[in-house]
């Protein structure tokens, strides 16, 4: 196998991760590599919605698949979640820095009400 670079289409992990179904697989598979048959044992819907569920995920390059003998077995690739992450961290700043304004501005107004009334917090 070539050393490849992969890229992985953040269109493609958003909708992957747009299930709660599916959100659940990945969970799951934070605990390690599990096979088919223990994922499909662990929801209450059919076997080949949690298979479609997979393929979904598959496409996403999320799981990745191995074969050992008959069983099939699924293990978490965080890599395509990089994405995700950096397209969060500007929604974090943006609230880091709002809160930070927030806290500014109640500090500021609690200092110029205990300003106001300097004898009554005694």
């Amino acid at each position: 196998m070539r050393n490849q670079s992969v890229t992985y289409s953040a269109e493609s992990t958003f909708h992957a991760l747009a299930d709660p179904t599916r959100r659940a697989v990945l969970d799951l598979l934070r605990r390690g590599e599990q096979p088919a048959g223990k994922i499909a044992n662990a929801f209450p819907v059919s076997r080949p919605a949690i298979s479609k569920h997979l393929r979904q995920l598959r496409k996403a390059h999320l799981v990745v698949e191995h074969r050992r003998g008959r069983h099939r077995l699924y293990q978490l690739n965080p890599a395509p979640l990089k994405a995700v992450d950096s397209w969060l961290e500007e929604y974090r700043r943006f609230w880091q820095m709002n809160l930070e304004s927030l806290k500014t501005f109640v500090e500021d107004e609690y200092a110029r009400e205990a300003g106001k009334n300097p004898g009554k917090d005694k």
